[in-house]
């Protein structure tokens, strides 16, 4: 009999629900709390199906750890999103009615329903790619504050501050020409300088992540052709990041549908298949503007 395990994980639980896959009935039901004791537990609650697969109701979030470690153990997992359970949710039953042995029930159904959902890979290239890019996000945020913290710092030293973008460089350079007079400019000065070594140090682990980003994407290592999109090779930082922290990339069971999207030539466009290629430089301004009102406004 082969069964589909339905989970409806939380922070301090995980529902289950059982269902026969032929005849679409419920067998049993359980909880148990999100440890490591009540894991080990839910594993042997489960060894008593032989022929199981795991349907993880938000693998990506709540769900991550035990999906991750189910499939690591050669349990086949697919990941279901949130709304499609949901949907199943309200329709079974006719109303909104919501709880956690409910929630269990309609990830089961809706995965024994949709066979184009995506089974859940522990060792995805997209996890690397997401912890490299968060670990950058949270750099960029604190060399953010840093300077701001060093600006706070020189509108006190100079008359006015330092106006336009202020780099570790040019902060060096106003420092040593700054000499203070009295103890609490010094003081600044040397808090000045603090800031500033944090701030070179933050630069170097930056830079440093930057290549560790650029060595994920290239194709050669993730066996992908989205970095030949323009921005995500040649462009800025963050639109290479966006590849790490595609959400719903993980969610498509094939790469059919990035097929659609091919790079055209060298104007730094798209061309959906069978279509005109499209700029990426920005739109060009009407020939002549339409009034705000009559018969000539749109739509």
């Amino acid at each position: 009999m082969k069964v589909l395990i339905g989970v409806d994980p939380h922070k301090a639980s995980v529902a289950v629900a059982a269902l026969d896959e032929a005849k679409g009935e419920l067998l049993e039901r359980a909880s148990f709390p999100q440890d490591r004791a009540g894991l080990r537990a839910l594993e042997r609650w489960a060894r008593r199906f032989p022929e199981r697969r795991w349907a993880m109701e938000n693998a990506g979030g709540l769900g991550r750890h035990l999906a991750v470690r189910l499939a690591a153990s050669g349990e086949s997992v697919v990941d279901v999103p949130p709304k499609l359970s949901a949907r199943v949710r309200v329709l079974s039953s006719g109303n909104a009615r919501k709880n956690d042995g409910l929630d269990a029930l309609a990830t089961a159904l809706a995965a024994s329903r949709n066979e184009r959902l995506a089974p859940v890979d522990p060792e995805a290239a997209s996890e690397a790619l997401r912890l490299l890019s968060e670990r950058r996000e949270d750099l960029v945020a604190e060399r953010t504050r840093s300077l701001n913290r060093l600006h706070a710092l020189l509108r006190d030293l100079l008359p006015g501050g330092v106006a336009g973008k202020l780099s570790a460089e040019r902060a060096s350079r106003i420092l040593r020409s700054i000499r203070p007079q009295s103890s609490s400019a010094r003081l600044r000065r040397r808090l000045a300088s603090e800031v500033l070594r944090h701030i070179r140090t933050l630069d170097r682990k930056i830079a440093d992540l930057n290549g560790r980003i650029e060595a994920e994407v290239v194709p050669e290592a993730s066996g992908t052709t989205l970095t030949e999109i323009f921005d995500l090779r040649r462009g800025s930082h963050p639109g290479r990041d966006d590849l790490g922290d595609c959400r719903r990339c993980g969610t498509l069971p094939h790469q059919g549908p990035f097929r659609l999207l091919r790079w055209h030539g060298s104007g730094g466009g798209f061309q959906r298949r069978g279509g005109a290629p499209q700029a990426f430089s920005g739109r060009k301004p009407q020939a002549q503007l339409r009034p705000a009102h009559g018969r000539s406004m749109p739509g």
